[in-house]
C-alpha cells in the first residue's frame, strides 16, 4: 500500500493499536488506516442522530450512553476499544464532555 494516503490518524487512535511497552502499531498502515475512517465515519454520522435524541429531551450522557451500548451488540463491526473511541470522537464533535466507558 502507497503512503500517499492525506489522512492523517489521530494519536488517540493509533493508541489502540500498540501493545503496552511498544512503540509501533501491532497492524499493518493499511490496515489502521481502514478501521480509522471506518471509526471517524461512524462518528460524524452519528452527530446528527446525537443531536436530535438530545434536542428531544435526553441528555447528552444517556444519548451517548445508548449509542455506545447499540456499538456493544454481538453483530456490531466495532472492536469495544473503538466503540469507546467513537463515542469520545462523538461528545467530541458535539462539544459535549464524554465519560469514562469503560467502567459502564
Amino acid at each position: 500500500m502507497s503512503n500517499d494516503n492525506q489522512i492523517e490518524i489521530s494519536h488517540s487512535f493509533m493508541a489502540l493499536f500498540i501493545e503496552r511497552g511498544r512503540l509501533k502499531p501491532g497492524a499493518s498502515q493499511g490496515f489502521v488506516t481502514s478501521r480509522y475512517e471506518l471509526c471517524e465515519d461512524m462518528a460524524c454520522m452519528l452527530a446528527e442522530h446525537a443531536q436530535t435524541l438530545f434536542s428531544q429531551g435526553l441528555s447528552g450522557e444517556e444519548v451517548l450512553t445508548r449509542c455506545h451500548q447499540g456499538f456493544l451488540a454481538e453483530s456490531s463491526v466495532l472492536t469495544e476499544n473503538e466503540a469507546v473511541w467513537v463515542i469520545h470522537r462523538l461528545a467530541e464533535l458535539l462539544g459535549w464532555t464524554p465519560r469514562d466507558l469503560e467502567d459502564k
